[in-house]
């Protein structure tokens, strides 16, 4: 059996590595707990239930990514909030199923508030009101989980040759939604059908381009007259 103390973060970081392997719907407790050597129930004196496990991985996915999540120091507001989403998204990827693992969690600890602070400084020296700095980030930060969602969904999966995707099979190569065959189903919406190319391919060029549409809307929508020049 296990020697090594077993406390919240250690069985996080665990779980965060089987992810991996199992994706969301494959974790488990028991699963977890075998890769730890210890039995399932040692796991609920630290965690009541998967949800409050999955609360404190995310806690710990912003705990590795918070100085760069902060975003860029001395910069405008734009270019700090476009290199934080970009971060975000960088920290999702880099778990499998990692944006449904983030979304709707609750943090455990303070981890995010320096990160927080930080943007929204920037955007209330900027001229936001605190209400429309908060809008505009949360914002941003919806388009990026959101994107990132889809993304792990449609896109390349290990193992997921031939499954299904949120939004479609995957093609018989493994790399993704299979544009041939989505083509053909949509043959009578010619739009709908060139569409695919745009939406299920180039996820980087695309991720970019929404996020500058984001930005950009932030700071037409959300920005006050009186402020200083976008």
């Amino acid at each position: 059996m296990a020697t090594t103390r077993l406390d919240r973060r250690r069985v996080a970081r665990v779980a965060l590595d089987l992810l991996n392997e199992t994706g969301l719907d494959g974790l488990t407790l028991r699963a977890i707990a075998k890769e730890l050597d210890v039995k399932a129930p040692a796991l609920y004196w630290h965690f009541k239930d998967k949800q409050a496990l999955l609360d404190e991985m995310a806690t710990e996915m912003v705990r590795g990514a918070a100085a760069d999540l902060a975003g860029t120091p001395d910069a405008d507001w734009q270019t700090s909030v476009t290199t934080a989403m970009r971060a975000l998204r960088r920290m999702l990827l880099h778990y499998r199923d990692g944006a449904k693992v983030y979304s709707g969690t609750y943090f455990t600890d303070t981890s995010y508030a320096a990160p927080v602070e930080a943007q929204l400084r920037r955007l209330t020296e900027a001229g936001f009101t605190t209400g429309a700095a908060a809008r505009a980030l949360m914002t941003a930060m919806s388009y990026t989980i959101g994107y990132v969602i889809e993304e792990q969904a449609s896109g390349p999966r290990p193992g997921a040759a031939g499954a299904e995707g949120a939004a479609g099979a995957a093609g018989a190569d493994g790399e993704g939604y299979d544009l041939v065959a989505r083509a053909e189903r949509l043959k009578d919406y010619p739009l709908a059908a060139a569409a695919g190319e745009e939406m299920f391919r180039g996820y980087e060029d695309g991720f970019e381009a929404g996020l500058a549409a984001v930005v950009a809307g932030v700071g037409v929508t959300l920005l006050g007259p009186g402020a200083r020049p976008v």
